[in-house]
């Protein structure tokens, strides 16, 4: 049976399949702003469902709807188990879409920003996302992870991620400071997931359902899909917890159905043939 729960950071118990509060805001970064009380709609009802691990960004917006302004109006007071987890790091340019990269002396600002919107002393978790929307590696991250580890000493934040980033990065990255979790495109680089289960790090995939290389063939998925009575999209799910205790989901929508739906994946024990399928 898989594993539910993760201890992230060595201290916080959170459950392995979490919520991504990007398309609370919006489908994609150049799309239309969602309806916004249907995004509160939807964060209280994962809360009901047990989800206490939130993934956002201060970036996550569109057209005057944020991410982290619907996270505050669903659920403050917060439940004393929930993690809000937020990025810094990427910049938006005029057109509404992250581009650029923050100087490490913008990062200060940033954090504390976010601390502000939604209403927080301290964040249980913050990653420094770095680069583009091109894959990870090419630059050194230390000047910039440095910040974030002074603001950890200084108790604005009690973990600290990293995320598009390669091995070097995350070397670079555990010499100044310990590492939380890695939140990273898709779970292609296994050597990397290896290195973070070991070390007991989270490996927090994005693009979940599609996109960023995701490695699981269609086909497979509607086979085990049909097979076992569920959707393609709760097989994926539950085949991403499978690969690793490590591992943590954050698929993420704008509709309560879709919500229940990625929710009960989490209950989804595939077994080895179907896993065999999945992954030969």
């Amino acid at each position: 049976m898989t594993t539910k729960i993760f201890s992230l950071g060595g201290d916080l118990t959170i459950n392995r399949l979490g919520f991504g509060a990007m398309r609370l805001a919006m489908s994609t970064f150049d799309g239309p702003p969602r309806d916004p009380e249907a995004g509160i709609a939807v964060l209280r009802r994962a809360v009901e469902l047990g989800v206490n691990h939130i993934d956002t960004a201060g970036f996550y917006g569109r057209g005057g709807v944020w991410a982290n302004e619907l996270i505050r109006t669903a659920l403050a007071p917060y439940p004393d188990d929930l993690v809000i987890a937020t990025k810094v790091g990427p910049l938006l340019a005029d057109n509404g879409v992250p581009s650029g990269q923050a100087r490490p002396d913008q990062l200060r600002g940033l954090v504390t920003t976010d601390l502000r919107t939604l209403g927080l002393d301290q964040f249980p978790l913050v990653y420094l996302r770095v680069g583009g929307m091109s894959g990870p590696g090419g630059e050194s991250i230390g000047e910039r992870f440095a910040v974030l580890a002074e603001l950890r000493a200084e108790g604005l934040i009690r973990h600290l991620g990293i995320s598009n980033v390669d091995a070097a990065q995350l070397a670079e990255a555990r010499a100044i400071a310990p590492v939380a979790a890695v939140q990273n495109a898709h779970t292609e680089d296994m050597a990397l997931l290896a290195e973070c289960e070991a070390a007991g790090i989270a490996f927090v995939p994005y693009f979940l359902l599609g996109g960023g290389g995701n490695a699981l063939d269609v086909a497979r998925l509607d086979r085990v899909a049909a097979r076992r009575g569920v959707t393609a999209s709760q097989v994926q799910i539950a085949s991403l917890l499978a690969l690793s205790p490590s591992v943590l989901a954050i698929p993420g929508t704008g509709s309560v159905d879709h919500l229940e739906e990625n929710v009960a994946a989490g209950d989804l024990d595939l077994d080895a043939d179907d896993l065999a399928e999945l992954r030969p």
